[in-house]
């Protein structure tokens, strides 16, 4: 994975859409991951149960990680009842729950018949699409860690297809705080009803306009401009963009001239567009 920490968020996702694939290819191959893949494809042929799931620690922590559950693993016997429900009762656990991981999760997964048959298992094609879906997320994850902006872009990116409306924005919190950022819609509106946030956002941006890569590009970017200037403010010094900033504003005198960003100024420029 090719360092980014210093770089700015914008010039880091350029690189990333440029080696992206390539370096997916590398993370899958380095030692730690390549074994949890190939652990994976040895014991999950075998499962068909959900029981075999959870009591098969190389198949099931392989898969929470795809999923982006790690934090869950250990709630066995929930996600024992998760993946035997039925989605087709409306009051089964799979339905009753907000977080969006676990009916994606339970949707590729597939189990049937209360969580005691599954045909998927033993495909090579469906192994395929949940080793890629691990090896994504360990990518986003570590971009992330490096820099926080860059790993939240990416997560908006990869959910963007399941955003169909402002229900699905709203009950993912990722997707709904790059929402509110892009848009300049200040967080204090989580404390309103469902209907009257929706009713907010839809007064900003019509959502159907995620459809357009110009339109999404747009967002990113004013995603990417607030929560850098958030950035600069929290981390000051520390910063590497304070140390540009530093190195232009001291020219050739040796001395330091204070500069000030406007955080409110920042926030309402890149929201002004969706007024």
């Amino acid at each position: 994975m090719l360092t980014i920490s210093g770089m700015s968020s914008r010039l880091a996702l350029n690189l990333i859409d440029r080696t992206q694939s390539k370096q997916l290819d590398q993370l899958a191959k380095e030692p730690q991951h390549a074994r949890a893949i190939s652990r994976f494809r040895e014991n999950i042929a075998n499962i068909h149960t959900a029981a075999d799931l959870v009591d098969n620690y190389d198949a099931y922590s392989f898969v929470m990680k795809a999923f982006d559950l790690e934090d869950q693993m250990f709630g066995k016997a929930m996600m024992r009842e998760i993946l035997s429900s039925d989605s087709a009762d409306k009051t089964s656990l799979v339905n009753k729950l907000t977080d969006p991981r676990f009916r994606k999760l339970y949707d590729a997964l597939g189990f049937t018949n209360g969580g005691t048959a599954n045909t998927n298992t033993s495909s090579t094609a469906w192994q395929d699409k949940i080793v890629d879906q691990y090896v994504s997320r360990q990518f986003i994850n570590g971009e992330g860690e490096q820099n926080a902006t860059v790993g939240s872009v990416l997560e908006f990116r990869q959910k963007l297809d399941g955003v169909k409306t402002w229900y699905s924005v709203l009950k993912d919190k990722d997707t709904a705080q790059f929402m509110r950022t892009a848009l300049g819609i200040p967080n204090d509106v989580v404390k309103l009803d469902v209907e009257r946030q929706k009713q907010i956002f839809e007064d900003k941006f019509d959502i159907t306009k995620l459809k357009d890569p110009k339109e999404v590009d747009n967002l990113i970017s004013h995603f990417v401009a607030v929560s850098d200037a958030q950035s600069f403010a929290t981390n000051g010094a520390g910063n590497a963009a304070v140390t540009l900033m530093q190195s232009a504003v001291q020219g050739g005198s040796g001395q330091f001239v204070p500069a000030t960003f406007d955080l409110t100024a920042i926030a309402t420029f890149s929201a002004s567009r969706y007024r």
